[in-house]
């Protein structure tokens, strides 16, 4: 069985500034910012919510199929997607246009300054559910709004099950569109910042909201993440990471754990448990894409985790 997860591909390119930006940026003259900081360290990782998540969804042993739209300069983000063996059957290049980049600055203090470019993702919509074959499960993640609001709304009527994960994408919606591409869904997925804006866009509390689909996943940072279904409220504690790194891509790899979990039929205490594990592990290392544990280890460090086996 495949998972489709529809979203974005992108190159983030992550600087650090050796010093603090309020030390060079006046208070009483930002009407006329120009300041310009050098950075000496600098990084390119390979990114985007659907290949994060793809990402973590191989190391599990899954089939991911990634749907989205990537740009002229898409060459070595494609010869690594052949290299973990990722289809990219439904990535379409979009020759004029550049892949969606993500530029981060970082001072010593963690403050970030970014600037994102969409490039592609814009275009997201030119991609269609129909053209997919021998899809059980689906995500909508962060892509192109109307890409966004056309995959919910054709997985829902292809009946294909779909976690719904707006993500950053949230400010393009309006509560009415939450609640359209909610109508299909099997789940919603947010943290816990996303999830009081969903609330106040939609005028429905979280508990409200998981009436309307199977389960409602709010993850809680260091404090682990709740998952309200069918009345009840299921809690799963934070797994202890070896390091705490980098939070870069951290969400994506909960929602491959989630999204392994559903495809095994596992029920949605356990489908959290795995998923927490993922975000512990891609914490401790620095991008969206680097950690790289074998399913061995992943079920050593679950049963580690919650006394149980993770696989038969």
């Amino acid at each position: 069985m495949s998972i489709l997860v529809c979203g974005s591909i992108a190159y983030d390119t992550i600087m650090v500034f050796r010093d603090q930006f309020k030390n060079h940026i006046l208070p009483d003259q930002i009407h006329i910012l120009n300041v310009a900081f050098l950075v000496p360290d600098m990084r390119r990782e390979y990114g985007g919510c659907a290949g994060n998540i793809a990402y973590s969804l191989k190391l599990l042993g899954d089939d991911p199929l990634i749907m989205a739209t990537v740009g002229h300069d898409f060459d070595p983000y494609e010869l690594r997607l052949e290299r973990l063996g990722i289809s990219r059957r439904h990535v379409r290049r979009l020759p004029e246009q550049f892949t969606a980049q993500a530029f981060i600055t970082t001072d010593i203090e963690d403050n970030q300054i970014t600037a994102f470019h969409p490039g592609a993702m814009s275009d997201s919509h030119v991609n269609r559910i129909a053209e997919t074959e021998g899809v059980r499960l689906a995500i909508v993640s962060p892509d192109g709004r109307q890409g966004m609001v056309e995959h919910a709304r054709d997985l829902a009527a292809a009946r294909i099950p779909y976690v719904l994960d707006p993500g950053q994408g949230l400010p393009m919606f309006s509560g009415d569109d939450l609640l359209g591409m909610l109508a299909g869904a099997r789940a919603l997925t947010v943290n816990d910042y996303e999830a009081r804006l969903v609330e106040q866009k939609t005028g429905l509390a979280m508990a409200q909201l998981a009436r309307r689909v199977e389960a409602v996943v709010v993850t809680r940072g260091g404090e682990g993440a709740e998952v309200l279904h069918r009345g009840e409220r299921i809690v799963v504690p934070a797994v202890k990471p070896e390091a705490l790194t980098d939070p870069t891509g951290c969400g994506d790899a909960f929602r491959a754990g989630l999204l392994h979990g559903l495809a095994q039929g596992w029920d949605w205490a356990r489908c959290a448990r795995l998923a927490s594990l993922m975000g512990s592990i891609k914490i401790a290392h620095r991008g969206g894409q680097n950690h790289q544990p074998s399913r061995t280890e992943i079920a050593q460090r679950y049963a580690t985790a919650f006394g149980e086996p993770l696989w038969p």
